[in-house]
């Protein structure tokens, strides 16, 4: 894995860079936690569909950082994903996470997983959430180790090269719906915060959660329902925090294969029975 690493590090060159990509701070070196995380993940169990969670913050800003890795919990539980589930972010105090996010290490974990996987009958959960810029892509924003941009012709490398076929990418960033296009097939759902041409909400640095995260991680994916109608209810629900504060819709984007209702049903065979709690703070935008 130490090697992987180093061969990453050259990839890296292949995203585009916005601005130097030398760190500006002294980052600290995490990727023996990073690589313990990779070597522990759990196999897959023949005959099963397992979901394999990987969620990914692009951005150092706390509110992604902290979105991130409660999002990974909720993915984990709910998907079944238990010992199945890496999430790349900065610690903060006790909550600690597998390592931070960069893009090569983003795609380090997409093979690893890859090869733990039957992709015949096995899912891929992937989550980022970050800043998006229009009609190029995720922004990475971290001040020890650069920053970049991840194109959608990328992102969809990073899940087709390794051979990841059943999948549910969920990205939580302004102009995301620019990857449905790149990331749609009969075996996949994408997920996105925004529509192409507009912003996401809820990114103010001090939050726990963005509008998205907010409405469709703490909320709608904590109570007893499938997983397409957990996403039109988030729908909803951000389409009247919009219409309340009067800014122009974010038009979340789904889009469902037309191959993915059996690993859909296994997946949401693992919905929760009862309502849970929300964690945190609602974003502060939505606080009168």
């Amino acid at each position: 894995m130490g090697q992987a690493l180093r061969l990453a590090g050259v990839a890296f060159s292949a995203f585009i860079l916005t601005g130097s990509a030398a760190p500006q701070v002294s980052a600290p070196d995490d990727s023996s936690r990073f690589e313990q995380a990779l070597v522990e993940l759990k196999p897959q169990r023949p005959g099963t569909v397992d979901a394999y969670v990987i969620v990914a913050a692009l951005d150092t800003a706390p509110v992604f950082e902290r979105e991130a890795r409660e999002t990974a919990r909720v993915l984990a539980r709910r998907f079944g994903a238990e010992g199945r589930t890496l999430v790349l972010a900065e610690d903060e105090g006790t909550d600690k996470a597998d390592g931070a996010a960069t893009p090569e290490r983003l795609s380090i974990a997409l093979r690893q997983v890859a090869g733990l996987i039957d992709p015949k009958e096995d899912v891929v959960v992937l989550y980022t959430t970050s800043h998006g810029s229009p009609e190029a892509g995720l922004n990475f924003h971290d001040p020890g180790r650069g920053t970049a941009i991840i194109t959608p012709p990328q992102l969809a490398a990073m899940l087709n090269g390794p051979g990841i076929k059943n999948r549910l990418v969920i990205l939580q960033a302004c102009f995301a719906g620019q990857f449905v296009p790149a990331l749609a097939s009969p075996s996949s759902v994408i997920a996105t915060a925004a529509s192409d041409m507009t912003s996401s909400f809820g990114c103010t640095a001090g939050n726990d959660w963005t509008f998205f995260g907010y409405a469709l991680i703490d909320q709608a994916m904590r109570k007893p329902d499938t997983f397409v109608r957990q996403f039109r209810r988030a729908f909803v629900t951000i389409l009247e925090w919009e219409k309340e504060l009067a800014i122009d819709p974010s038009n979340p984007q789904i889009s469902v294969g037309s191959d993915t209702a059996g690993w859909l049903a296994a997946l949401d065979a693992h919905a929760p029975e009862a309502a849970g709690a929300p964690v945190g703070r609602p974003p502060s935008e939505l606080v009168h």
